[in-house]
């Protein structure tokens, strides 16, 4: 890839990684659209790594409070922050089980456009009724295992290109009543073990590679995914604050529309 395309992708990615509107979906469409050749899952998952930590740096009192009480727990000590380690760790656990499956039975098989044009649809009504109809009454502090539990089952759905995996969890969670902020706040913790996986796997693939241009590329996104994802979480949070996710809801029902009218036209 040229350097030009690798900071477009880099953009894409750290510009959609946080918004509702699935950046797996428009990282496939890039190469659909300018008929490039398919960037692949090596760089995918080079660029979540840049926003991977954008989220930790933007959310770094929840990522220290996590880390701390996690190692404080195993010395027999219990505090807020080996709680909340523990529930974004209770649901991860379902979407690691099960890509680990979709990565042996079904691999590329979903990535298309019709795909992402579908589940772009779909589950863009499925976080309005959820804006729209969710009780604001929850923090992350007052989370329960069962709000994990759903919430991570509901992340599965995210390996379905175009589903956005920070959209469905914020829909999971508006659902079982917690404000757009909290539901926000957790779903980008909840990005941090998951990419974290994703991204050890695959940077040990491009490592063993040994392919020193595949290596200087997924380096050279993953640094412009970084810039582009933080300034957009904070921009998202920020909005999100004062607003509803209509925006994104209407944004994905135009692209899902467009896109459908290209898969099938």
């Amino acid at each position: 890839m040229t350097p030009l395309e690798l900071i477009v992708l880099a953009i894409v990615q750290g510009v959609t990684e946080f918004l509702p509107i699935s950046s797996s979906g428009h990282l496939i469409l890039i190469p659909a659209i300018n008929g490039s050749v398919d960037q692949g899952l090596e760089l995918d998952v080079a660029v979540h790594i840049g926003s991977l930590a954008a989220v930790v740096l933007y959310f770094w009192r929840d990522s220290w409070h996590m880390a701390r009480g996690a190692v404080r727990f195993l010395g027999g000590h219990r505090d807020e922050g080996a709680r909340l380690a523990w529930l974004v760790i209770l649901a991860t656990l379902p979407v690691i089980l099960a890509g680990l499956a979709y990565k042996v039975v079904i691999g590329d098989g979903l990535r298309s456009v019709a795909v992402v044009a579908w589940a772009t649809l779909f589950f863009g009504i499925l976080l309005y009724v959820a804006d729209r109809i969710g009780r604001t009454e929850l923090a992350v502090e007052g989370m329960r295992m069962r709000h994990a539990w759903v919430i991570g089952f509901a992340q599965i759905l995210a390996l379905i290109p175009g589903t956005s995996r920070s959209g469905v969890t914020m829909t999971a969670a508006r659902f079982l009543g917690f404000d757009r902020t909290q539901a926000a706040r957790f779903s980008m913790l909840l990005s941090i073990p998951t990419t974290a996986a994703a991204g050890t796997l695959m940077g040990y693939e491009i490592w063993n590679s040994r392919d020193v241009a595949l290596q200087l590329d997924a380096a050279l996104a993953a640094v412009f995914a970084f810039i582009s994802a933080y300034i957009a979480l904070a921009l998202m949070m920020a909005w999100l604050k004062r607003f509803s996710m209509t925006p994104f809801v209407v944004y994905r029902l135009i692209l899902g529309v467009a896109l459908l009218v290209w898969a099938y036209a």
